[in-house]
């Protein structure tokens, strides 16, 4: 056999081996897939007040906000005024 055939021959059967080895994981996993069917977890509940915590979070990260934006424009700290931030 020449080289063409042989090589051609031998990227025949690999496409067929992968083929074959695909395709059998989708049988597989839709056979999975009626033994186990896939049940959402239940939702967490939702409170209504932020944690206490959240009040300290804020007001610490708006000084770390002021002092990042102070250091940034080379001002004092007193001639800075935050008046909204809002996170996306």
């Amino acid at each position: 056999m020449s080289l063409v055939v042989s090589s051609i021959y031998i990227s025949i059967l690999a496409m067929g081996v992968i083929f074959v080895v695909l395709g059998t994981l989708i049988a597989l996993i839709k056979v999975l897939d009626r033994c186990f069917p896939y049940q959402a977890p239940p939702p967490a509940p939702v409170s209504a007040r932020p944690a206490a915590g959240a009040a300290d979070e804020e007001a610490e990260h708006l000084a770390v906000i002021h002092a990042v934006l102070s250091r940034h424009l080379e001002k004092d700290p007193s001639q800075i005024h935050l008046t909204r931030v809002s996170s996306p």
